[in-house]
């Protein structure tokens, strides 16, 4: 009878078993995460699209939306620069010539700061003309009534500055019609004694167009307010008790937008505080759709610049070894670099949707 032979060794060696695949478990990390990012901004990306289609009428003018074509231009290039610097840092690791990855690093980094104050200024140019979600005006009555909240916004900081600086006394230094008589009379008043005869005499100067400013706000709220034309130029004192009760041939004449950007030319081009009214107040453009239009700008726009800063720490954190950097970051700056060419397309695709389109 004959028998197997027996293992050299008494017994027989498992198989060695590789599991998972054949990728470093930082770069799986990674991809899994752009994953996750993909759909995030697919979801954003999606959902704009649906929205810009479906709705005739989405603002498209720069005077609307000071959307800057040529300041989002040249954010695209500086991020694809950006990518290009990433692949060279990549490659200096990998052939562990650390000063060369430091240096292209430093130039990635220092795009993104420009990307970022690129941004900054298109945020500005934007808040600077209010708009912002929930603030722009959808309706004419809305347009109207923005420009009179913009004149008496400008009409309380110009009372303000009497009030604060003690030239006038004011029971309640923000009831407006209270403190419009105090300025009116400034020019008889007498100079307080802790002021000089030539602030003093500023501040005398100045009464006038400003009370006359104030007069301009009241008219026009009066008018929006009653929804009633310029061209009345009194409303009876119980008009608008009345209003609801009269029947459509009883009513005045409805204000018209027309109107208002008459009225409010008429402002920015006469009187001495012209320049001031024209950089304050803005001509009524109702826009439909504006303050969606404004959410997915700013939401959109916003969290891209989120994962630049983001970007940016990860690359900080290789440039913080200085001169001990060593192969052991090569890994760190594969994957850093992953994200940020993942970024700069996110980018490319929120150039054309929100900018050219």
């Amino acid at each position: 009878m004959s028998h197997a032979a027996a293992p050299a060794h008494g017994h027989a060696h498992a198989p060695v078993l590789k599991m998972g695949v054949p990728i470093p478990n930082g770069k799986l990390g990674m991809w899994l995460f752009l994953g996750t990012e993909i759909m995030f901004f697919t979801a954003f990306i999606g959902s704009y699209i649906v929205l810009r289609l479906g709705s005739n009428g989405w603002p498209t003018r720069y005077e609307d939306t000071h959307i800057n074509v040529l300041l989002g231009g040249i954010n695209t290039f500086v991020l694809i620069v950006s990518s290009y610097c990433v692949v060279v840092a990549h490659e200096a690791m990998a052939q562990k010539n650390f000063s060369k990855a430091r240096g292209y690093l430093w130039v990635t980094t220092l795009l993104a700061f420009l990307f970022l104050g690129i941004k900054g200024v298109e945020y500005k140019g934007k808040i600077d003309h209010d708009i912002l979600p929930g603030r722009i005006p959808e309706t004419s009555s809305q347009a109207m009534q923005k420009v009179s909240d913009q004149l008496e916004e400008l009409v309380r900081e110009r009372f303000h500055a009497y009030t604060h600086s003690g030239v006038i006394t004011a029971e309640r230094p923000g009831d407006l019609l209270g403190i419009a008589p105090l300025v009116q009379a400034l020019q008889s008043a007498e100079r307080p004694s802790s002021m000089t005869d030539a602030e003093f005499k500023g501040y005398q100067e100045s009464a006038s167009a400003d009370y006359e400013l104030f007069q301009k706000w009241m008219n026009l709220e009066q008018h929006v307010v009653a929804d009633v034309s310029l061209a009345q130029p009194a409303l009876p004192a119980d008009y608008l008790v009345k209003r609801e009760a009269l029947g459509a041939g009883e009513r005045l004449p409805a204000l018209k937008l027309e109107e208002v950007r008459t009225y409010l030319t008429e402002l920015k081009t006469t009187g001495p505080l012209s320049g001031l009214i024209s950089a304050r107040v803005f001509d009524p453009h109702p826009m439909v759709y504006g303050n969606i239009f404004a959410s997915c700008y700013f939401i959109m726009t916003g969290f891209h610049a989120i994962h630049v800063i983001v970007g940016m720490i990860l690359f900080g954190m290789v440039l913080k070894q200085g001169s001990s950097l060593n192969e052991r970051w090569t890994d760190w700056v594969e994957n850093s670099g992953l994200y940020w060419h993942f970024v700069d397309l996110v980018w490319i695709f929120l150039f054309p949707l929100l900018y050219i389109i």
